[in-house]
């Protein structure tokens, strides 16, 4: 689609799309990014889950060719391993994280309990929550991890169900968490709203599947949403009519990368990916009428939303799944070197300047991009504040967004 939108040809040549199957495996996916760039491919998107994407995106550092990685959520990307010529689409699990625990807030509960998948993502994403909830004044009563491909959640769903947690966060993926929702409406947990049921990184096809009887009440963050407003809804009547369903979030990621990538090809007059990835960090993007701006470590800023999936007494049918709570605007990480320094290609930024800090102005007794309470700022003074700690730590510069599926 974003190929016929933007027509067909991109400097004089004809836009060719390819795809391979990497067979979920991290040599696979590097061998063929490697073979690819070196035939000539400008660029390489998708990307599901981490390993895939660490792969891909090393291969694109070392041939100097574009990544935009659009399904994988891991931070890292631009963090640790961003490059000059990798960009993330998607909303990242710091993103994920925010949106659902501090766009909440205390609304849906002060004690939460953790069901997990007991690998990377689940450990990682968990951690960083109960940051979160901890800064909001809410506590992490207990948690259970499960391996990855369980199809039996009975213990951990029973330890959930004796905590007395007013949230039940579910950090799993894909079909881990399809068989996870389903035992915990066998359970009987999220009757009548309590407890709460969070998630963090849901698709819409999964929603479908699971039906609204047993998803209901479901609350969670996600940057797109096909009925969010009237651009996502145009896109989405078209994508519909030539897949016979709405698109997830990961489509919507391809789409805008694609669309953008070519005409930041087009505006730098080069194939050059160094030139191409400026301009696409220089120039706006069309998001479904969403302002989205690309800042310099490649991460794509755009606000998420807080959702729920609908009662089937509020559904029109259909794919009318979600209402919308409220807006989010989490903050991003962001790569972190010295002011004005331009960090070396073989860093992993590949020689573009770093943003500089945000001046630490304080507004009512506090800088204005503290994330911490009032109250964790009064106990700042004293050393109490963790983001103050150590010393030479400077406050996360706050962003509008995120975002960005699978980890």
């Amino acid at each position: 689609m974003a190929v016929k939108d933007f027509g067909a040809a991109v400097l004089g040549g004809a836009v060719e799309v390819l795809a391979a199957d990497t067979r979920n495996k991290p040599d696979v996916a590097g061998g063929i990014a490697r073979e690819w760039y070196d035939n000539g491919v400008d660029a390489i998107t998708d990307l599901p889950v981490t390993p895939i994407a660490a792969a891909v995106q090393q291969a694109a550092r070392e041939k100097a060719r574009t990544v935009m990685i659009a399904a994988a959520t891991a931070n890292k990307f631009t963090a640790k391993t961003c490059a000059a010529v990798s960009t993330m689409w998607i909303d990242d699990n710091h993103a994920l994280v925010s949106a659902t625990t501090r766009a909440a807030g205390t609304r849906l509960g002060q004690n939460w309990f953790f069901i997990a998948v007991d690998y990377t993502f689940g450990r990682t994403l968990t951690a960083e929550a109960a940051g979160l909830i901890a800064a909001a004044g809410g506590k992490v009563v207990g948690s259970a991890l499960f391996p990855l491909g369980s199809t039996d959640f009975s213990s951990q769903v029973a330890a959930a169900q004796s905590s007395g947690a007013d949230v039940i966060g579910l950090v799993a993926v894909s079909n881990d968490q399809v068989n996870l929702i389903k035992q915990v409406a066998e359970f009987g947990l999220g009757a009548g709203g309590r407890p709460t049921l969070a998630a963090f990184n849901v698709y819409v096809t999964d929603i479908k599947a699971l039906g609204l009887p047993l998803a209901k009440g479901l609350t969670f963050g996600a940057g797109f949403y096909w009925d969010a407003n009237d651009g996502t809804r145009a896109f989405s009547a078209r994508f519909h009519a030539e897949r016979r369903a709405m698109p997830t979030k990961t489509h919507a990621a391809v789409y805008t990368a694609c669309l953008h990538f070519l005409r930041s090809m087009q505006a730098a007059g080069t194939r050059d990916a160094l030139a191409v990835n400026r301009a696409m960090r220089s120039l706006p993007v069309d998001r479904f009428g969403q302002p989205v701006t690309v800042r310099a470590d490649g991460r794509v800023l755009y606000d998420l939303g807080l959702y729920r999936v609908k009662e089937p007494a509020q559904s029109t049918g259909g794919w009318d799944l979600y209402e919308q709570s409220a807006p989010s605007r989490p903050r991003m990480r962001s790569c972190r070197w010295p002011q004005g320094a331009r960090r070396p290609p073989d860093a992993g930024g590949g020689g573009l300047k770093a943003p500089s800090p945000q001046p630490r102005r304080r507004v009512g007794g506090r800088p204005p991009d503290c994330g911490q309470a009032g109250r964790a700022w009064c106990r700042s003074r004293r050393a109490g504040c963790p983001a103050r700690a150590p010393r030479q730590r400077r406050h996360a510069q706050p962003s509008r967004t995120t975002s960005p599926a699978q980890a």
